[in-house]
């Protein structure tokens, strides 16, 4: 296996560079499947290049994902049924009568694909197309993978729990560049300003499992351990006879380390995938025990 200090040592920029973006925008919120980009860019690239594009990319393309509710997000999953409707009306209207929502892409877009792809080759390869473009992008290539697959949707029993596992499995030999250039085209057909009409009318949700989901992100946010972290401590200060003790930033730093280690989400099978091969971590690793 790795030695413990090398995955420590990767842990500790993982969280560096999460906490320093956190720190430097405090409009910015974590979310659960954000460290699978970050540490995406922190294998390919080191820490402090890695931040200034983790940095970048939060204030543009991630921006929707790191608002403190999933309202953005939502609406960005709802660009997904009206591409698949104009492509093909059989498989929308069957996806509708399934009434299987978009759920089943949350985690792909958010993650940018890094937590459900197990070649880290296609999870760079997506990244740098998704860099390069705007940043809808991921909910174009969402609709590709879905619109690839339709002869299994179809075939599928009508049901929401049939087609959303069905959906949910992604396979992994997809034909990257022609599904790449597929999403390229399609973007070009319908802009997503032809579409922001019918995104906006189409609440295609499961709204019980974004609530859940919503629910589960926001009592893991570092920001949010964080803030109550900080209440605390206040208070204690407080109640002190003597207001000498001050905490100290390491203390608070440990803290968040557990916050962000204690995240049910692990890292995204790509990445696992690296830290296996390339580093040699012993195959049963979770990077975040």
């Amino acid at each position: 296996g790795m030695p413990d200090e090398q995955r420590e040592g990767l842990q500790e920029e993982l969280i560096d560079i999460i906490l320093r973006v956190l720190k430097r925008n405090p409009q910015l919120h974590y979310y659960q499947g954000y460290h699978d980009i970050v540490v995406t860019f922190l294998l390919v690239v080191k820490e402090q290049l890695a931040t200034a594009l983790v940095e970048k990319l939060s204030t543009h393309h991630l921006r929707d994902f790191m608002d403190p509710t999933m309202d953005n997000t939502k609406h960005i999953l709802n660009y997904l049924m009206p591409i698949i409707e104009r492509v093909n009306p059989e498989v929308h209207d069957y996806m509708q009568q399934a009434e299987v929502g978009t759920v089943f892409a949350l985690s792909w877009l958010i993650t940018w694909f890094g937590h459900v792809l197990s070649d880290f080759r296609h999870v760079v390869r997506l990244y740098d197309f998704f860099l390069a473009c705007h940043p809808l992008m991921p909910i174009y290539f969402a609709a590709v993978i879905v619109l690839y697959r339709q002869d299994e949707v179809l075939d599928c029993e009508c049901d929401m729990a049939m087609v959303h596992h069905l959906l949910s499995q992604i396979p992994q030999d997809l034909p990257y560049e022609t599904l790449i250039s597929r999403a390229g085209d399609l973007f070009v057909q319908f802009p997503p300003s032809e579409l922001a009409r019918e995104a906006a009318s189409h609440e295609h949700m499961a709204s019980s499992t974004f609530k859940d989901f919503d629910l589960a992100s926001t009592q893991q946010r570092p920001d949010s351990v964080l803030r109550r972290r900080r209440r605390q401590k206040q208070a204690a200060l407080e109640n002190s006879a003597s207001n000498s003790v001050v905490a100290r930033p390491s203390a608070t730093r440990r803290f968040v380390r557990l916050a962000v280690m204690g995240l049910t989400v692990a890292l995204g099978a790509a990445a696992l995938a690296v830290v296996n091969t390339a580093l040699e971590w012993a195959p049963k690793l979770d990077l975040f025990p």
